[in-house]
């Protein structure tokens, strides 16, 4: 058995280009200068337009090399990439783009035109009708293009433009997975997994959106047309990378030994969790084994309620059989990624207990499939709360992941029979007690005397260990009358999971000197792998952070904005301060505060002028005071993807990325200050000043402020000049921002860019900095 740890989060030093320096300018007003410099420099923006949606193969084997291709938008000025585990050696080596309609038509008729005048050259060789090597090169060239980059209106173009990387994986290179962003000039992408495994690695060429009307003409020039499906003989143990076209259908076929436990496992969703215009959100495979006669052998989509199937078959003889995936709908493009592990592997299935008690020794049956011959239990011991993962080794394989929970709380375990209130079992207060619903009909009941006049929580974890209990808790009177009870529970904090199933209750002030718990599969589904955690004690105050977005792109000398969000646990409701823990010199947070009650707020990062150009992994931590004790909590990187067009989830990132880039503008506008005290508090129907200053001659006439992503119901209404200050008015639309609501606001200075030739469109407005946020409170008018 190995505890599966994450590799570290490190960051190798990258030097990134300097996009050029400006001209020193004295007065503010000239900055519309720079203004019109950075109009054709995306430097100048703070919003990270870079985006991946695709790293093809998404994963390789320790010691190889390997070749990657990762699809997105807005690629063209990328020039490298960087892992979070900083031993892998990255190598750009070429960016993609489909060409235009205009382009590919030019390129055909200059290639009509040069094959016709090949031909007559050859058929008829003159002085005046000669095939040169110039025209040669340029054939093959225009043959290349069109092979390469193809016009494709069918393509998606979230995913259209493609790098292609060379990745070297040293032997001792971490296992598990990894996160891959790329480098611009002008940007850092979202991360996405990359995946290092030991197992020897097959990868089928990368595919493209597949285009019938240009599919004859690619093939007459060399190249391979899109066939949705694809077949290949491949020797397992081994990890198989896919991409799945429309209506594709990959078959491998394999060579296996009866009695033996083929293990064939996918992974999908687990690579791309949500896509933003695929419904149901991710890439749905299903897997179905055959024989060599081809009927079908076993069939599977989901592994119990996880979308990625698993599939587990006793080979019946020795030879050949076929392993199928495809999309369960019949959709493909390039997103449409796999990793099919297969062979006889380690799998896990279940175990128990889920978990045990921080820095306490305590025992762990696993069960499951090619696991190790010494069935004892592992004993084991976390000196940190919250979920670990670990993975069993066998035969230097490791299996697919179990998670566990490590708690605080004295630990019990259900003891049979408690089916009812007659028999139910007597718990004490505060704690988790370790369950099975494992036979059929099967509940189990607990016998708790709560202090009169107190909250209580009872909490469930099954679903968020990997089991696939989909509990229903209720709580009774002693006469056996229902009290309270709760199926789902959405926890906000694993936005990862399809299906919360999960149970909470939070007890206000009880009454009554008993009560009793009872636990159930609402489904009245049973087995020996139906395990749960079951958490009865007073509240415990708690909370989980997140910060998006996991990669920002600046310059020196300005700030950045971050939306920190907030689960609380238990009715926790106090304010959180934020701040940064081990941060490079310089860098501050401003305003940096989830007020009580409140579930997210914008804050700002001060990146310094002094600040060189590379990588920083930042940590940004949250406090709270409850009951006069300090929490202190680590802040989750992620980010916002979208789910089948309308849902949006919080991924987590393991790094806070921020890329600095260039020289910091020598401008007196990093003096600007805000001059009133803070809060301002604005009256609902009703309008609050702010004040920033000093300012420079015919700033109104050149610039605006306005409000990134505001607070709804918080408008702009104006500005005016007072000397060298100038007053911003903001109001509070009272049927929107009631009185309590605060936050802070971010404002962006923009350039109004005159056009230099007079034109019917209206001026261009350039970003040219973000002030420190502003924290702001909307109280009752006067």
């Amino acid at each position: 058995m190995t505890i599966y740890h994450h590799c570290t989060t490190r960051v190798k030093s990258i030097e990134i280009p300097n996009p050029g320096r400006y001209p020193k300018v004295t007065h503010l007003f000239h900055i519309v200068v720079i203004a019109l410099i950075l109009a054709s420099n995306p430097i100048s923006a703070q919003q990270n337009t870079l985006h991946i949606g695709y790293v093809y193969p998404a994963g390789a084997q320790t010691g190889s090399v390997v070749k990657v291709v990762v699809g997105g938008q807005s690629l063209g000025t990328v020039h490298g990439a960087t892992l979070s585990c900083p031993d892998i050696t990255v190598k750009f080596l070429e960016y993609n783009r489909p060409m235009t309609p205009k382009q590919f038509s030019e390129l055909r008729e200059r290639l009509r035109e040069l094959e016709q005048k090949r031909r007559l050259a050859l058929r008829r060789p003159s002085s005046t009708n000669i095939w040169t090597p110039q025209e040669e090169k340029e054939l093959v060239e225009i043959k290349t293009k069109i092979i390469k980059n193809p016009p494709n209106r069918q393509a998606t173009p979230a995913i259209a433009e493609t790098v292609i990387l060379e990745l070297t994986i040293p032997t001792n290179a971490q296992i598990g997975p990894h996160e891959i962003r790329l480098i611009a000039s002008n940007g850092i992408s979202n991360p996405l997994p990359f995946y290092i495994g030991i197992l020897r690695e097959f990868t089928k060429p990368p595919v493209r959106a597949p285009n019938p009307e240009l599919d004859q003409l690619i093939e007459r020039l060399g190249g391979k047309p899109q066939i949705p499906s694809y077949s290949a003989h491949v020797q397992i143990p081994a990890t198989l990378n896919g991409q799945i076209l429309p209506s594709g259908k990959d078959r491998y076929t394999f060579t296996a030994h009866k009695g033996q436990y083929i293990i064939a496992r996918v992974q999908a969703r687990e690579l791309i969790p949500y896509i933003a215009d695929a419904v149901p959100g991710w890439f749905q495979a299903v897997l179905a084994l055959y024989d060599k006669e081809g009927h079908e052998l076993a069939y599977i989509d989901d592994y119990e309620f996880n979308p990625d199937p698993s599939l587990v078959y006793l080979a019946p003889y020795d030879g050949q059989y076929q392993i199928e995936i495809r999309d369960a709908l019949f959709r493909g493009r390039e997103d449409f990624v796999y990793r099919l592990s297969i062979g006889e592997l380690p799998f896990v299935t279940n175990a128990f207990p889920l978990g045990g008690q921080v820095n306490q020794s305590f025992s762990v049956q696993v069960y499951g499939w090619n696991l190790p011959t010494d069935s004892r239990p592992l004993q084991l011991m976390f000196h940190d709360p919250g979920y670990h993962v670990i993975h069993i080794t066998n035969n230097g394989i490791p299996s697919n992941p179990l998670v566990l929970s490590v708690d605080t709380l004295p630990e019990t375990f259900d003891q049979e029979p408690n089916d009812s209130v007659l028999n139910a079992q007597p718990i004490t207060i505060p704690t988790i007690i370790n369950g099975k619903i494992d036979h059929k009909g099967d509940v189990d009941v607990f016998k708790i005397q709560p202090p009169p006049g107190e909250d209580l929580v009872v909490e469930v974890k099954a679903r968020r260990l990997g089991s696939p209990l989909d509990s229903i808790i209720q709580v009774l009177d002693t006469k056996g009358n229902l009290i309270a009870q709760n199926d789902d529970f959405e926890d906000k904090s694993m936005d990862l999971i399809t299906h919360h199933a999960d149970s909470n209750l939070h007890l206000k002030r009880i009454s009554v000197d008993q009560i009793y718990v009872r636990i159930a599969d609402v489904q009245n589904r049973y087995g020996p792998h139906f395990s749960y955690r079951l958490r009865i004690s007073h509240p415990i105050p708690d909370f989980t952070l997140y910060v998006t977005p996991s990669s920002v792109f600046t310059r020196p000398g300005m700030n950045i904005p971050i939306m920190a969000f907030v689960v609380r646990k238990d009715g926790f409701t106090n304010e959180i301060t934020l701040s940064l823990e081990n941060s490079p010199p310089g860098f501050v947070i401003h305003s940096g505060t989830i007020p009580a009650g409140q579930n997210s707020n914008r804050f700002t990062i001060w990146i310094p002028p002094t600040a060189q150009s590379n990588l920083f992994n930042l940590t940004i931590k949250g406090s709270a005071i409850v009951d006069g004790q300090s929490i202190i909590r680590r802040a989750i990187p992620a980010d916002h993807m979208m789910q089948a067009f309308a849902y949006t989830h919080l991924v987590p990132a393991k790094q806070l990325l921020v890329a600095v880039s260039g020289t910091p503008r020598n401008l007196p506008l990093r003096f600007i200050q805000i001059q009133n005290a803070k809060p301002i508090k604005i009256p609902n129907n009703g309008t609050a000043t702010i004040t920033i200053g000093p300012i420079g001659p015919q700033f109104v006439e050149r610039f605006e402020l306005e409000l990134d992503h505001p607070p709804e119901g918080i408008t702009l209404a104006g500005m005016e000049v007072r000397g060298r200050n100038l007053n911003i008015k903001v109001t509070a639309d009272p049927a929107l921002a009631k009185p309590g609501l605060k936050g802070n606001l971010i404002l962006n200075l923009l350039a109004r860019n005159s056009p230099l030739q007079a034109t019917n469109r209206p001026p261009r407005k350039v970003f040219i900095s973000t002030l420190p946020a502003v924290p702001f409170e909307v109280v009752n008018a006067d």
